[in-house]
């Protein structure tokens, strides 16, 4: 392996265009990166640097230095093939000693049919390292990991877990129901060998061992993770057992013993006196997180004798009580000692670690607020040389039990406000620029710390933030909704009900809402939270009071109340011309209405209408000289959708395509795949079949982006794929995608969609000659067109239908 490395010349164009989004200084990069900056310059002028300096360098600005280094230098550096599956494993944390025992206990169980272990043991023995270490090493195709939430009150929902796990990292669209989710995670399980580890359960358990409400489905997870036809091997660390019947095998994994305590010493060139040693070990019961703790005072204290004799444990003592004193007692040490130490120390406890797990160093940076800036980065590695901060490669979390001492002396400080004030602005300002999601959650955590200090009006400012895409309308709540998160958003908008005291700012929750459900396809829930703020906004502010109108429009035309969604967008444009009158009006929310109208007439099939609506938002949208162009691109999709049904198949592909770059600059997922599954259909319906095989595939990378299951995404994807086989004459695979389409809108009443769905498969029956049930489903169709009073669909499907006599 060589022991340095040196940058290519494109490595070093690729570190620069980094480099260039952070915007860094040479300074401020060398700090990340713990280097020296004639290193840094070293580096950036393709000479040979220290391998380590060399990966800390391209990791400070988030770049993988196998692409910055020469590729000979990668050749010589690549590390040796590890096995698919090895009986120990392959170690890497200087921290794992001594569980060759525990290693072979958990072999021989899970090869005797386990599929649930629950690794149990007090804070500190090592129930986590154990149980990744062991998962790494066990050649899975896929890690899953669920961080439970140290306090009762973040613990995430089952079903929200579930959720994600689906879409990332099995690319799979979650079901409608609680039941049907869990049945398409168990497929999964079964074709894959996947690895899952719950971390830290005991929060989620009550006094009994069993999960508390609202959690009591993690019991129906467990039945899945624990059924004997899935591949999977889960991995559950607890405190506490669990006393729920769904067939988990339970481990007392027992403290590291006096060997293992004598290896970890030895490779930290600490000299081992025997007898000190066992009493040592004795003393703290083998606990893991005290070996690592006791390594820095045993080191400042002249060695392990002279440390032993002045904190010597008094006999007796139980071990869960000496491991909690040791901590305490590093604590009030380190107050005496380094007191700005301290208080990073107990101030980082007020971070979450959950969905955000870990934090850059600017995060403890920020948090030094009482320390001369030259001198923090000192105070951030005397933790570090303590071993009272987890690290890896630039970010921070605390241990369990060492967080549980730190906020519980933050909450008793002055500084508890403070640190998860600065928190908040830290994560907020962090991503000043938020371009995905993985940035909005981040800054979402800022949203939690507002919470923790009772400032529900700042939490909730959080959420109105503008994201800035050149759409100066698009707010962080909705972004997240675009990037798949309605979900989320809905469970933290829930958190602050009853708090806000601004009447306005409670709207806007009841219309947040609202939306989220509307997003999720729950349209029935969505009409009634955005009722409750259209009551409440009526008295209070015009403004508001014509969002909450038209979008009550907007989610009854979703279920086919046409007629009583007109009347809601109409009712919307009045106090449109209220607003203009006062000169209040910004043309938002005459743009959302004019489209949901349009939308409304495409539906009906009155495609003349339907475009002069959509032309008409264009046009209101150059005029405000604010572009709206969410409301824009929707326009666009829409006009496209006119053209095609009038027969002008050229100009509708040119609005999709205009449209789908409006979406892209916006960084709506959602709209853009949706847009893409209608430019397949039509490059297919035009002969363009090299266009909708390049689009497909763009919408593969589009779905991944995608955090939740979306109905009107999923109705066209299925009409998609659908259409593609009946191209490529798969009728079967055709008939099952339409019955699946069918399933969903039946389910939430989507009456328009589930309509278009009988119709498209009744043509398919028709294709193929079985003319039983193409009328069948023809004349499903009609019926329900007919409630919604739309004539011309009614038509359409009469001539199809026509064609079987």
């Amino acid at each position: 392996m060589a022991d340095t490395l040196r940058a290519s010349e494109d490595g070093l164009k690729i570190v620069e265009e980094a480099k260039g989004r952070k915007r860094w200084t040479q300074e401020k990069w060398r700090q990340v990166a713990f280097t020296s900056i004639s290193t840094l310059k070293r580096f950036l002028n393709g000479e040979r640097i220290d391998r380590y300096a060399f990966i800390a360098i391209c990791e400070a600005v988030g770049v993988n230095w196998e692409k910055v280094a020469e590729l000979t230098e990668i050749q010589e550096t690549e590390l040796p093939v590890v096995s698919p599956v090895k009986e120990t494993p392959s170690v890497q944390n200087v921290n794992f000693v001594g569980r060759e025992n525990a290693i072979a206990y958990l072999n021989t169980r899970i090869n005797q049919g386990s599929k649930i272990i629950l690794i149990q043991a007090p804070g500190g023995v090592g129930k986590t390292t154990l149980a990744q270490e062991y998962l790494k090493s066990q050649g899975f195709d896929l890690i899953l990991e669920l961080l439970m939430a140290k306090e009762k009150e973040n613990i995430t929902l089952v079903e929200s877990v579930i959720e994600e796990w689906l879409k990332r990292d099995f690319q799979e669209e979650p079901g409608r129901e609680f039941g049907v989710t869990l049945g398409r995670l168990k497929r999964q399980l079964q074709t894959r060998r996947v690895g899952v580890l719950i971390d830290n359960l005991e929060p989620a358990l009550d006094a009994q061992g069993r999960f508390i409400e609202p959690h009591r489905r993690y019991v129906d997870l467990l039945r899945v993770l624990a059924d004997s036809s899935v591949q999977s091997v889960t991995l559950i660390t607890s405190r506490e057992p669990l006393a729920e019947s769904v067939g988990v095998t339970n481990y007392s994994l027992p403290s590291l013993d006096e060997k293992a305590w004598q290896d970890f010493f030895s490779r930290r060139d600490i000299e081992i006196d025997a007898i000190t040693l066992k009493e040592m070990h004795k003393a703290y019961g083998g606990n893991a997180l005290a070996m690592t703790i006791l390594c820095d005072p045993i080191q400042r204290d002249r060695g392990m004798v002279a440390y032993w004799q002045e904190h010597k444990v008094e006999a007796g003592l139980l071990v869960e009580l000496a491991v909690e004193n040791l901590v305490k007692e590093q604590f009030n040490r380190l107050e005496k000692t380094y007191p700005e130490a301290y208080k990073l120390l107990c101030r980082l406890g007020c971070y979450r670690y959950q969905d955000v797990p870990t934090v850059p160093t600017e995060g403890l940076l920020c948090l030094l607020w009482d320390v001369p800036e030259g001198q923090r980065r000192r105070v951030i590695e005397s933790l570090r040389n303590r071993s009272l901060v987890e690290f890896n490669k630039g970010e921070y979390w605390l241990h369990p039990v060492i967080r549980t001492e730190a906020i519980a002396r933050l909450r008793d400080s002055e500084d508890w406000e403070k640190a998860n004030r600065h928190a908040a602005e830290f994560f907020s300002k962090n991503k000043a620029e938020i371009n995905s999601s993985e940035d909005g959650i981040i800054v979402f955590e800022s949203f939690h710390h507002y919470c923790s200090i009772i400032d529900w009006s700042s939490a909730f400012k959080l959420l109105e933030q503008p994201i800035n895409f050149g759409d100066q309308s698009i707010k962080l709540r909705e972004q997240l909704r675009f990037w798949g998160y309605s979900k989320y958003l809905l469970d933290s908008l829930k958190k602050l009900e009853g708090k806000l005291s601004n009447t306005t700012e409670e709207g806007q929750r009841l219309g947040s809402i609202g939306v989220s459900y509307y997003a999720l396809g729950n349209y029935t829930q969505a009409i009634e939270y955005l009722a409750k703020a259209e009551e409440l906004f009526k008295s209070t502010s015009t403004y508001y009071y014509a969002f909450a109108l038209s979008w009550l429009g907007k989610s009854n035309a979703r279920l086919g109340n046409f007629s009583l969604a007109i009347s809601y967008c109409n009712q919307a444009l009045e106090q449109v011309e209220k607003l203009k009158e006062m000169q209040q009006d910004d043309g938002g929310c005459e743009c959302t209405t004019l489209n949901t109208i349009g939308f409304i007439y495409v539906d009906l099939a009155e495609y003349e209408i339907a475009r002069e609506k959509h032309k008409e938002v264009m046009e209101l949208s150059k005029k405000s000289g604010i572009p709206y162009l969410r409301n824009e691109g929707d326009a666009l999709a829409y006009i496209a959708c006119c053209e095609w049904a009038m027969g002008n198949p050229t100009e509708a592909i040119n609005k999709f395509q205009e449209s789908i770059k409006v979406f892209n600059q916006i960084k709506d997922y959602l709209s853009e795949c949706i847009a893409h599954c209608l430019l397949v259909e039509l490059y297919l319906s035009n002969g363009q079949i090299e266009n909708a095989g390049k689009t497909i595939k763009l919408i593969e990378i589009l779905n991944e982006k995608i955090k939740y299951f979306h109905p009107i995404l999923k109705t066209n994807l299925f009409k998609t794929q659908a259409i593609f086989s009946l191209y490529n004459n798969n009728y079967e695979q055709a008939i099952k995608l339409f019955q699946d389409s069918i399933a969903i809108n039946n389910e939430i009443g989507a009456k328009n969609d589930l309509a278009e769905a009988y119709y498209q498969l009744g043509l398919t029956y028709q294709t193929i000659g079985n003319t039983a049930d193409s009328q069948e489903n023809f004349n499903k169709a009609i019926q329900l067109f007919t409630e919604m009073d739309a004539p011309r669909q009614v038509d359409k499907v009469q001539q199809a239908a026509g064609k079987l006599i």
